[in-house]
């Protein structure tokens, strides 16, 4: 049983949470549910399988004296021919790796697979590791300042939809026990580095999760929070 708050902060009730809740966790399985869903937004780069490789070069070691590197202590890289007097040759080198203008050596292949599996099964079984771990007071209470609160997770009643200014959202935060954890995500940070002259000038942690049927109209009140505003159908999905 946890406790439902009205927008006001006050207690008004109790409700009894579901069975998928008392899921147990398995850290590995949470990572790899991540790391199959962020590898998603991977973006594929490769090589012109051609670069490089766009120039004739011929060079022999046979036992002859024209156009060879045999006995001439040359080594095998393909050369082509700039000028010549008589059997002797100018020559560059092209298309190998270790000369200007050949090829890379190992360069990133279009046939690479960027993006991570998961079994159906343990994706579904991710998600509901998910939502119990979220309920985890003592594993939640290492990334954000719950202050004095005892449970988790935090059930506010469905007027919550109505509020639509952010120094409501803030007032009703404040009232169930999240003051500090306000005070820390409203904290920002000049970032270092180059950062501040591509659009990112400031640092700032994320907050609560906040899962509603309409995430529409709740998302007006909490979108400069830095919080995550999901419906009920994106978080099973």
């Amino acid at each position: 049983m946890v406790k439902v708050f009205s927008i006001d902060g006050k207690e008004s009730g109790s409700i009894e949470l579901p069975e998928v809740f008392n899921t147990p966790v398995n850290y590995q399985t949470l990572k790899k549910a991540f790391l199959a869903e962020d590898s998603e937004r991977f973006q594929l780069k490769y090589t012109d399988p051609m670069a490089g490789k766009r120039k004739v070069a011929r060079l022999t070691k046979r036992r002859r004296s024209y156009k060879t590197s045999y006995g001439r202590g040359l080594d095998r890289t393909p050369r082509k021919t700039l000028s010549k007097v008589g059997t002797n040759f100018y020559y560059v080198g092209p298309v190998a790796p270790n000369t200007v203008g050949g090829r890379e050596a190992h360069p990133p292949q279009a046939e690479k697979r960027l993006v991570k599996g998961i079994n159906k099964k343990e994706k579904r079984m991710a998600i509901k590791m998910g939502i119990a771990a979220s309920a985890n007071i003592k594993e939640v209470s290492k990334f954000h300042n719950l202050g004095g609160l005892k449970e988790l997770p935090i059930v506010i009643d469905g007027n919550l939809e109505t509020l639509k200014k952010t120094k409501d959202a803030i007032k009703l935060l404040s009232a169930i026990g999240l003051e500090n954890e306000l005070n820390r995500v409203l904290n920002k940070k000049i970032r270092s580095g180059k950062g501040k002259l591509r659009g990112r000038k400031y640092k700032r942690k994320l907050s609560l999760v906040i899962v509603t049927g309409n995430e529409e109209k709740t998302s007006k009140a909490f979108s400069n929070l830095n919080t995550v505003v999901k419906s009920f159908k994106d978080i099973l999905h």
